[in-house]
C-alpha cells in the first residue's frame, strides 16, 4: 500500500471475492475471528444483501480502487429489543495495517449507524490485540468486560474483550 489516501465506500458484489480473501487469511492464521473454516462466497452475498436498518458492508480502497479492508455492522442478537444495537467488525489486508484504513472505515460506519438511529455499537476483540483495542478506544468505544477463555483456536484458549460505544 502506498501513502495514498484511503477512500471508503459501500461494498459491491465485485468486492466480495477480495473481502472473502482478506477474511480467509484471518480464519487460517489469526485470532481476530473464531471461525475455523473459510465461509463460502454466499455468506458474503447474504451480508451484502441485508436490507435491515443498521446493517452495512463497507470497503476501504487505495490507489486505483484496490480494496485493502472492510468493515461491517450486523444484528447483535435476533430479538426485537436489540434492534438499536449493532455489532461491528473491521478486517484489513496485511499491507493496510497501521495506515489509517481501519479508522477511515470506522469513521464512516459509525456515522452511518448514528444516522440509522443505532444507540449502542459493540465490538468483540480477541486478546491480546493492542492495535484493535487502540482503534476501538480512539473511535469512542469503552472496554466493558472480558470473557475468559471463550474461544479455542490455533492450539490455545483465547479471551475476548467486549467494547461498547453508546450514542447519547
Amino acid at each position: 500500500m502506498s501513502s495514498s489516501a484511503v477512500d471508503v465506500r459501500d461494498a459491491t458484489s465485485s468486492d466480495l471475492p477480495t473481502i472473502k480473501a482478506i477474511y480467509d487469511v484471518q480464519v487460517r492464521t489469526a485470532l481476530s475471528t473464531f471461525d475455523l473454516e473459510p465461509a463460502p462466497l454466499s455468506y458474503w452475498e447474504q451480508r451484502l444483501a441485508s436490507d435491515r436498518t443498521g446493517d452495512h458492508l463497507l470497503v476501504a480502497t487505495v490507489d486505483e480502487g484496490d480494496v485493502v479492508g472492510y468493515a461491517y455492522s450486523s444484528t447483535y442478537r435476533p430479538r426485537p429489543a436489540y434492534d438499536r444495537t449493532r455489532e461491528t467488525s473491521v478486517y484489513l489486508a496485511e499491507q493496510a495495517r497501521g495506515r489509517g484504513a481501519g479508522r477511515a472505515l470506522y469513521d464512516v460506519l459509525l456515522d452511518r449507524l448514528v444516522a440509522d438511529g443505532v444507540h449502542t455499537v459493540l465490538a468483540v476483540v480477541a486478546l491480546p490485540n493492542p492495535a484493535s483495542e487502540a482503534l476501538h478506544r480512539a473511535c469512542g468505544f469503552e472496554r466493558v468486560g472480558v470473557l475468559p477463555e471463550v474461544g479455542h483456536k490455533l492450539g490455545r484458549w483465547v479471551d475476548t474483550a467486549l467494547f461498547a460505544r453508546v450514542h447519547r
